[in-house]
């Protein structure tokens, strides 16, 4: 599998746009990290309000308790420490409540920092270099399998622009029709070239 150019200057591209795109993708994933990290810290005040409702809930029924024994005091006054008791359930439960969104929220914003941004370098960056490694093995097949040069000329006027043309000829349909050695040689260089294929 041939993954970079034989020819120097486009390897040098190829190597400089990879080496952008890595670091461009490192840096979107670090960021949604580090997002992420921040958010979360939030959950810290929920963990708090959880502790604190459970705290104060477990020392409410335990008074609850403790006086409801007491002889004919104790049934009347054990209801509002077991009322306190639930609102300190209520205020652990909110507690839990914080923690589950914040959660929500740092993964959804740090995941969608990261997606996005990295999902549009893959597509604009790697489905390219997918289809020039492709390219590439199969112009070196068809040179291993000793395809003649009026061939890769044929693929160059089938796969290159019409501008790329003009610096060859005029007319290169023609020309290839014709058989004209010289636009066939630099027809097929385009397309080798293009392929990043040299013929040592």
């Amino acid at each position: 599998m041939q993954i970079y150019s034989d020819y120097a200057a486009h390897r040098s591209r190829q190597v400089a746009v990879d080496v952008i795109a890595v670091a461009a993708i490192a840096a979107w994933i670090g960021l949604g990290a580090f997002v992420y990290s921040l958010v979360i810290d939030l959950a810290r005040f929920g963990e708090q309000m959880e502790s604190a409702g459970s705290d104060f809930s477990t020392t409410m029924t335990d008074i609850g308790d403790r006086f409801g024994g007491m002889p004919l005091i104790g049934g009347g006054i054990r209801a509002p420490f077991e009322a306190a008791s639930g609102a300190g359930q209520s205020l652990e439960a909110a507690g839990r409540s914080q923690q589950e969104a914040v959660l929500n929220l740092a993964v959804g914003l740090g995941w969608g920092i990261a997606v996005v941004p990295v999902a549009t370098i893959l597509l604009f960056w790697l489905v390219p270099r997918l289809r020039f490694t492709r390219r590439a093995a199969t112009t070196r097949r068809l040179v291993r399998a000793g395809i003649t040069v009026d061939l890769f000329a044929l693929r160059a006027l089938t796969n290159q622009k019409l501008s790329v043309f003009a610096a060859v000829d005029a007319d290169p349909v023609s020309a290839w029709r014709r058989g004209d050695p010289e636009v066939m040689r630099s027809l097929a260089a385009l397309e080798l070239k293009a392929s990043g294929v040299r013929i040592r």
